[in-house]
C-alpha cells in the first residue's frame, strides 16, 4: 500500500502529564524540615554532583537528570542547577509522540528544536525519551489512519417489476374493496395507458364510508425498507373524475404502517405524474419495516375509476459515506410549529413560518417547540438544518429538551440572524435518553423571525469497507516511520541515547509460557485500552524490530537504543518481569538484524520503614543489577527518585520527615548507588538519571509533595545529595 502524506504546517499538541516529575511544576516553594542547619552545614563542603564520577573508571557512564523542556529551553530557576550538576538531561514530555504529533498528522518539532539547541548551547547531553510507547499516543489521529474506508460512490435498485405496466406480472400491484381483501390489480387494454399502451384501472365503490374502502397498492415483495433507508417513487396517474387521496405507508398490503407516505395525489381527467423523494422515518419502519404504498381511492361519493402507469419505486445503495436519517422536517407550506410565551405567536406567511414576539424578555420566555413521538438516542449527533432571517437583528438558539422538568438535552450554536435570509447546519449530540423536544427560544427578540425548510436529522455510514490487518499494520509502519525520521531529522544526530521502546512488558502471563505478555488493549484496564495506543496490537509481537531498524535507518551511526521498564527490581515476583523483559529482547534480536543496546530500568522507589520489606526490596535491587549485568548490554538507570513509606505503610510528605527519615533515604540512595557501580561492569555502565532533582510540589501529578529529590524546593542541598554523591564517588 502506498501512502501519500503531506505533513502540514506547525501545530502544537499540548504537552500531557505523564508519571514522570521531570514536567511537573516545580516552582512552587514549599517549606520542608530537613533538620536544623547545623546539621546540613557538612553539604557545603560537597562539590557538584557529576564530579564525583571517576570518568577514568567509568568512560561511558552519564549522570543525567529529568527536566521540562519549556524550562529549560527558557533558562528558567534551575537551569544553572541541572548544567553545574549534571552531563545529561531527559524531556519528560516534549519528545513523546502526542506532544509533537497533531489529530491531523501534522508533526511540530518546534519544541524539540529548541530543546536540542538550548543543550548544545550548555554543552549538556540529551536522552531521548521515547520513540514507542503505548500512552501519551496521539490515538485519534492513528485510529483514523487505520479506520474502515467508506466507498464514496452510490447507485439507485429499481425495485417494480413491470414498470411500463406492458407485460403480465402483477406480483407488485393490488387493489381492494371494503368487501374483498388484496387481489392483483387489473391490467387495462391497449389505449387506457399513458403512452398509449396498457395501464393498472381500480375502479372504487359506490357509497364508501371510508377512503380507504378502496385502496391500490404498489409492494415490493423481496425488500423491506428500514429507518433511514433514501428512496424515490414516481407514477403516472390519471382518474375519470377529479378526486384527490392519501397515501399510506404499510408493511403487506392491508396492513397500515404509517399514514402519511409519498403524499396526496390529485386526480385530473389527464395524465400527470406524481413524484417523491425522501427517507423512512422511525416511525414508518415500525415493527414490520416498510414494503408497501398504499393510495386511499374511497374519496368520492360516488364510484370512480384510477389509471396508474409507469410506476417506479426505487432505493438508494450507497457503499460509503454516509446518509441523513430524517427524524422531522417542515417546510412550512402550510403548518407552522406549535409554542408558548410573551404572547408570542406563529404562523404560516408565504411558505414560511414567521414567529412574532410583542417584547424582548429573557430569550426562554418564548419558545416554538416540536415534540418527537420517541425519545432521540443519547449520545447520538443529530443535525439539524434551517433557513432564518427576521424583521431586525437578533439570535436564535435552539436545542433538545426533557419535558419532565424542562432541563436540556443538548444544545445547539446560538445564530445571529438578519433581514436577509441565512442556511444554517448545526449539530450536537443528545445528553440524556429521554429528550424528546426541539425548541426554538427567541424571547430576547422583538419583532418576526421567518423560518423555512427546517430540517432534524441523524447520519448513519453507507456501505464500509474494513481494511485488512495486512493493511493497517502498512498504514502504521508508514506512521511509525514518519514519526521517527521527522524525530531523528529535528534532533540532527545530537541525540546518540534513546529508550527505542517505553513499557513494553505487562505483569501478567495469559498464554502459559512462563514470561509477562506485552501490553495489548486486551489485557488492560477499560480506561488504559481508551486512553493508550496498543502498536503491537497492530504490527504483532515483534513490533519494536520495526522501531530499531527505523532508528537505526534515519538515526546517528553511534546511536545506542535502549528498552525502558519500571518494576524490573520488584520483589513480589522475584524479578520477574526484568526476566520477562531479557526474553523478548532476546526474541527480537533472533531475527539476527535487531539489536537493542542497553536495559533502562526506571526505579520509581522507595524506602520502607518496616525492615523486612526494605530487605526484600535491597535484595532484589541487588539482583537487578546482577541479571542486567548478565545480558552483556548497558545499563541505565532511566527515571531515579525516592519517596519514604512508614511502618504502617503510609506514604510520608516532605513536611513530615524527621531527621532520621532523610538519613535512611540517604543511605539508601547509597546503597544503590554503590551497588550499581559494584555490579555493573565499567563497559556496561552507560548512567543514572535522577528523574526529580528537586523535591516534588504538592500540586505535581507525580509523587505531589514527596521528598524524591537531592535538593528541597528551594534548592538547598538534602541528606540525600551526600548519600548520592557518595555513592558516585564510592564511598
Amino acid at each position: 500500500m502506498k501512502h501519500t502524506f503531506k505533513i502540514l504546517g506547525a501545530f502544537i499538541f499540548l504537552s500531557m502529564f505523564a508519571a514522570s516529575c521531570a514536567d511537573d511544576d516545580i516552582e512552587n516553594i514549599a517549606v520542608d524540615k530537613p533538620g536544623s542547619v547545623a546539621e546540613l552545614e557538612y553539604l557545603n563542603d560537597y562539590d557538584a554532583l557529576k564530579s564525583y564520577v571517576d570518568r577514568s573508571s567509568n568512560p561511558i557512564f552519564k549522570l543525567g537528570a529529568g527536566v521540562t523542556a519549556s524550562d529549560y529551553i527558557q533558562k528558567g530557576s534551575n537551569y544553572r542547577l541541572i548544567n553545574e550538576n549534571f552531563d545529561m538531561i531527559t524531556a519528560g514530555n516534549a519528545m513523546k509522540y502526542a506532544s509533537v504529533v497533531g489529530d491531523n498528522g501534522a508533526m511540530n518539532f518546534g519544541t524539540v528544536m529548541q530543546f536540542v539547541s538550548a543543550a548544545k548551547e550548555a554543552g549538556i547531553e540529551i536522552y531521548g525519551h521515547t520513540l514507542l510507547w503505548h500512552a501519551q499516543q496521539n490515538k485519534k489521529y492513528l485510529e483514523n489512519l487505520i479506520k474502515d474506508k467508506i466507498i464514496a460512490e452510490k447507485s439507485w435498485r429499481e425495485l417494480i417489476t413491470n414498470n411500463d405496466i406492458e407485460g403480465a406480472d402483477v406480483k407488485n400491484f393490488y387493489s381492494t374493496e371494503v368487501t374483498d381483501g388484496p387481489k392483483p390489480a387489473t391490467i387495462g387494454e391497449e389505449g387506457t395507458g399513458y403512452n398509449g399502451g396498457k395501464a393498472i384501472v381500480v375502479q372504487s365503490g359506490d357509497a364508501p364510508e371510508n377512503e380507504w374502502d378502496t385502496q391500490f397498492f404498489v409492494t415490493v415483495p423481496d425488500f423491506i425498507f428500514k429507518a433511514g433507508d433514501h428512496f424515490k417513487f414516481s407514477m403516472k396517474y390519471r382518474a375519470e373524475k377529479p378526486a384527490s387521496g392519501p397515501s399510506q405507508a404499510h408493511f403487506e398490503p392491508g396492513q397500515y404502517n404509517h399514514y402519511s407516505f409519498v403524499g396526496t395525489l390529485n386526480f385530473t381527467t389527464e395524465w400527470q405524474t406524481h413524484e417523491f423523494d425522501g427517507y423512512i422515518d422511525a416511525a414508518q419502519e415500525g415493527e414490520n419495516g416498510v414494503k408497501t404504498i398504499a393510495f386511499n381511492l374511497a374519496v368520492l361519493p360516488e364510484t370512480n375509476t384510477y389509471y396508474f402507469d409507469d410506476i417506479s419505486w426505487q432505493v438508494e445503495e450507497v457503499p460509503g459515506g454516509s446518509i441523513p436519517v430524517i427524524v422531522y422536517e417542515n417546510d412550512f407550506s402550510n403548518t407552522p410549529l406549535g409554542g408558548w410565551g410573551n404572547n408570542s405567536t406563529r404562523e404560516i406567511v408565504d411558505g414560511a413560518m414567521v414567529m412574532t414576539n410583542p417584547s424582548a424578555v429573557n430569550f426562554w420566555e418564548a419558545q416554538t417547540a416540536y415534540d418527537f413521538p420517541t425519545p432521540l438516542t443519547e449520545g447520538t449527533v443529530y443535525f439539524l438544518k434551517f433557513k432564518v432571517k427576521g424583521s431586525g437583528e437578533g439570535t436564535l438558539r435552539q436545542g433538545f429538551q426533557f419535558t419532565g422538568d424542562y432541563s436540556s438535552g443538548g444544545d445547539f450554536a446560538s445564530v445571529n440572524f438578519n433581514t436577509e435570509w441565512q442556511e444554517f447546519t448545526l449539530q450536537t449530540a443528545v445528553t440524556r435518553n429521554d429528550a424528546t423536544r426541539f425548541l426554538f427560544s427567541f424571547g430576547d427578540f422583538a419583532g418576526s423571525i421567518y423560518i423555512d425548510d427546517l430540517q432534524i436529522y441523524y447520519e448513519k455510514p453507507g456501505g464500509i469497507i474494513e481494511l485488512t490487518p495486512e493493511e493497517k499494520a502498512d498504514t502504521l509502519s508508514w506512521a511509525l516511520e514518519n514519526w521517527i525520521s521527522g524525530m531523528m531529522t529535528a534532533t540532527d544526530g545530537y541525540v546518540k541515547h534513546w529508550d527505542v521502546v517505553n513499557e513494553p512488558v505487562s505483569g501478567a502471563d495469559t498464554d502459559g509460557d512462563g514470561f509477562y505478555d506485552l501490553w495489548s488493549k486486551e489485557n488492560v484496564s477499560e480506561t488504559d485500552a481508551t486512553n493508550n495506543f496498543y502498536w503491537g496490537d497492530y504490527l504483532g509481537d515483534d513490533y519494536v524490530r520495526l522501531a530499531v531498524k527505523l532508528a537505526r535507518q534515519y538515526g546517528p551511526a553511534d546511536m545506542k537504543l535502549f528498552v525502558n521498564d519500571y518494576n524490573l527490581e520488584s520483589d513480589w515476583d522475584d524479578n520477574h518481569k526484568l526476566k520477562s523483559l531479557i526474553h523478548w529482547i532476546e526474541r527480537w534480536e533472533s531475527d539476527g538484524e535487531t539489536v537493542i543496546d542497553g536495559i533502562g530500568t526506571q526505579m520509581h522507589i522507595s524506602y520502607y520503614m518496616d525492615p523486612a520489606i526494605q530487605a526484600s526490596k535491597e535484595a532484589h535491587i541487588v539482583k537487578m543489577f546482577e541479571l542486567m549485568a548478565e545480558t552483556g548490554k548497558l545499563v541505565r538507570i532511566t527515571e531515579l527518585d525516592m519517596g519514604i513509606v512508614d511502618a504502617t505503610g503510609t506514604t510520608l510528605k516532605s513536611g513530615e520527615l524527621t531527621e532520621q527519615h532523610h538519613r535512611l533515604m540517604s543511605n539508601y540512595y547509597n546503597f544503590i548507588l554503590t551497588k550499581y557501580f559494584e555490579i555493573i561492569p565499567a563497559s556496561q555502565r552507560a548512567g543514572i538519571t535522577l528523574w526529580c532533582p528537586i523535591d516534588s510540589p504538592a500540586s505535581s501529578s507525580w509523587r505531589g509533595g514527596e521528598p524524591t529529590g537531592l535538593w528541597s524546593q528551594n534548592t538547598k542541598r538534602k541528606h540525600t545529595y551526600a548519600g548520592f554523591a557518595d555513592g558516585l564517588a564510592g564511598k
